[in-house]
């Protein structure tokens, strides 16, 4: 396997966790067609599988009906924690702080607010044609005509940008405006994501490793883009797919293949060669 130095000390893992889109998904939004089979075999081995991703808990779940109880799921960006079977972890973003986000967003006048709660993704009706590809990331969706009485449990506020200009709306105006008071990151170039300010992909990996009693050293990140560098730069063991931007390859010691060549299922495959007796 390609990469940027072998990554000799594999038989210490006790967590794998893989971002989705893009890293663990082929461009056609498939999974691996072994993947059962590798979360069953790192089960079996006392090693966590962990999907870290920005879709919400309840997406997740659906995406691995049958393996919940033998793995874990950091949603929304660690927002939300879950590690067979248990809800480990949730942070809230209040009420008044979150109808801020939605104002602000509706003046910018470039992107879709996505108020993600821990039921449901709310969004505006007017934003229904984008319907199919919204249903991509979340399983279950209230639209409501006004966004202005929404009083829910949420998590994560989220904006997309049917024109892919997620980056430079970013750099130009949310990193800036939003920067102090929350985690604000790039999941791809359609949508800009917003945490509470102690809430990443870094943090959601330390606070699995405290539930399970590891050490970071001991976890494997595999990531492709801005919402996954702080994963990567927490754990011991750190990959990119090879279809991540340059200026990712900064952020692990490491180089899996592509999602479309299965990189993370190639990765762990490797992983059991050295752990399974």
């Amino acid at each position: 396997m390609q990469g940027f130095e072998a990554d000799t000390d594999l038989a210490r893992v006790k967590l794998v966790a893989s971002d989705m889109d893009c890293t663990l998904l082929a461009d056609d939004g498939s999974m691996p067609p072994n993947m059962a089979e590798l979360i069953e075999a790192l089960d079996a081995a006392g090693i966590t599988f962990c999907a870290a991703s920005g879709r919400p808990l309840y997406t997740l779940r659906d995406m691995f009906p049958d393996y919940v109880s033998k793995m874990a799921l950091l949603s929304d960006n660690g927002a939300a924690i879950w590690c067979r079977g248990e809800l480990v972890f949730k942070d809230l973003i209040d009420v008044p702080t979150y109808h801020e986000l939605i104002d602000f967003t509706l003046a910018d006048g470039r992107g879709c607010p996505v108020v993600c709660g821990i039921e449901a993704g709310y969004l505006r009706s007017c934003d229904r044609i984008y319907d199919d590809f919204f249903r991509r990331f979340f399983t279950q969706i209230v639209y409501v005509d006004s966004l202005d009485d929404l009083d829910v449990d949420v998590n994560k506020y989220t904006v997309y940008f049917p024109d892919h200009t997620a980056e430079d709306v970013y750099a130009e105006t949310y990193a800036d405006a939003w920067g102090d008071r929350f985690s604000v990151t790039n999941a791809g170039r359609e949508w800009i994501d917003m945490m509470n300010k102690h809430v990443d992909k870094g943090t959601g990996i330390t606070r699995l490793c405290e539930h399970l009693g590891i050490a970071t050293a001991d976890a494997m990140a595999l990531g492709d883009t801005y919402n996954d560098i702080q994963m990567l730069e927490v754990v011991g063991h750190s990959y990119v797919v090879a279809n991540a931007e340059d200026h990712m390859h900064a952020h692990a010691r490491f180089l899996a293949p592509s999602n479309n060549d299965r990189g993370v299922a190639q990765v762990i495959e490797a992983l059991l060669e050295v752990v399974e007796p």
